[in-house]
């Protein structure tokens, strides 16, 4: 398993590590362009709305014409705003630097990819370790960002950024393994309608908004308020406060993937991190004093690590094997569509009001996005029955029809026939003489 996820957790976190890497200095940067916050805000979460824009098209491509070509395109893309970002003169080119790194939004695919090529009983462990990996790139980002920003220029995080992507693209075409061809019972490509219909996947896709939300609101004001005359930080010092907040993040990330996974709880995880979320907010908007300050960070952060490997795991086992690609688009565009909302509401907020109200609106907002999240129902816990597929009557397992079986396909690459069942109200014994040759 591990060697099938290295490689796309390694583009994945090459990505977001040259998106992060401007993160904790990006908003000080844009004002050293402009003095209009709204135009600041819009710059730190840019990408995401291009990212919005493209995730679903670049999720239901991939979904018909293969993973790994969809990877290219998209790092191709990511490669050319990462330059356009270095070599910037003004805000609107900063912007549109911004919006092609968004534009490369391949973040979906890898995360269908990882579900083509992992078992369903093991794919929690794979979206941990692909968190793990998105947490070590935040981790050096928020470590490395301010340092090489405050010594070398904001554009060298830029250069940087566009010999990842470069890196990304040699991975993707020797180490990345091609996905299996599959079969399946559905016989129409998946709908929006329908995944929106389905109440796990609406609630999902709400969690995964407000969760990148909170992010670019977070990094938006961070920087901006620990510089200010209030606490007086210099920017090559604001690594002190994010990389704590990261160790802290990656310490409970382990804990909380085990619990939501391996105990089926991960609307108990999803509830504790909304609650970190709201004591964060409301710390680093009333606190004058820098170390409580930091407090609010490490919880901000821990709360955001305890989420993400969860979320992404949920939505591939909610989803069905044709609507992977284009559910993960759905959620990751509204996730992506809410980080730019967030961070340009941030930058507006911080132009009209002070850092007292945003922290505790934003601790509001999550109160009513916490009562939300008090109707969702753990998933049912699944298992896949694998048979060769000369072993089983196609006849039978046409009109094979339970309540308990979630679906079925055919592996064609490997031969194989897999089916979908709840694993504690259907016995596999009982299965297999359903559909198997007699």
């Amino acid at each position: 398993m591990f060697k099938k996820v290295l490689p796309l957790s390694a583009i994945l976190s090459l990505r977001f590590l040259g998106l992060f890497l401007v993160l904790p200095v990006i908003s000080i940067y844009a004002m050293s362009m402009t003095d209009n916050m709204l135009l600041v805000g819009m710059v730190v979460g840019g990408y995401a709305l291009t990212q919005a824009i493209f995730q679903v098209p670049f999720g239901a491509m991939s979904d018909k014409i293969g993973r790994k070509p969809t990877l290219l395109v998209g790092l191709v893309i990511f490669f050319v705003g990462s330059i356009i970002s270095a070599y910037a003169t003004d805000i609107y080119m900063l912007m549109l630097g911004r919006f092609l790194q968004g534009a490369g939004a391949i973040g979906s695919v890898i995360t269908a990819m990882i579900s083509d090529v992992v078992e369903e009983e093991v794919r929690g462990k794979a979206m941990a370790i692909m968190g793990g990996f998105i947490a070590l790139s935040f981790a050096f980002a928020m470590g490395l960002g301010p340092v090489i920003g405050a010594n070398y220029g904001i554009d060298t995080l830029f250069i940087i950024t566009s010999v990842l992507a470069v890196l990304a693209m040699i991975l993707l075409f020797t180490k990345v393994p091609t996905p299996p061809k599959i079969k399946h019972i559905y016989h129409k490509t998946a709908k929006t309608s329908d995944i929106l219909k389905d109440t796990n996947l609406l609630n999902m896709i709400i969690i995964n908004a407000m969760q990148k939300g909170l992010m670019t609101v977070a990094f938006v004001i961070i920087p901006i308020i620990l510089t200010s005359d209030t606490f007086a930080w210099e920017r090559k010092d604001l690594y002190m406060a994010y990389l704590p907040a990261m160790i802290f993040g990656l310490v409970a990330m382990g804990p909380a993937a085990v619990f939501g996974e391996k105990h089926n709880k991960p609307k108990q995880i999803f509830l504790i991190s909304i609650v970190f979320f709201i004591a964060s907010f409301l710390i680093m908007g009333l606190t004058t004093d820098s170390t409580t300050f930091i407090v609010g960070v490490v919880l901000f952060f821990v709360a955001f690590n305890m989420m993400e490997p969860l979320v992404q795991s949920m939505i591939t086992k909610f989803a069905k094997v044709h609507q992977k690609g284009t559910a993960l688009g759905i959620s990751n565009s509204v996730a992506y569509f809410a980080t730019f909302i967030g961070g340009t509401l941030a930058g507006l907020a911080l132009e009209m009001s002070d850092r007292a109200t945003i922290g505790i609106t934003v601790a509001v907002l999550a109160t009513l996005w916490l009562l939300w999240t008090l109707k969702l129902q753990n998933p049912t816990k699944y298992k896949h029955l694998f048979l060769k597929e000369d072993e089983v009557d196609l006849v039978k397992l046409e009109a094979l029809e339970h309540e308990h079986i979630a679906e079925w396909y055919i592996n064609e690459t490997e031969k194989l026939v897999v089916v979908k069942y709840a694993v504690d109200a259907i016995e596999e014994e009982s299965l297999k003489s359903k559909i198997i040759n007699t």
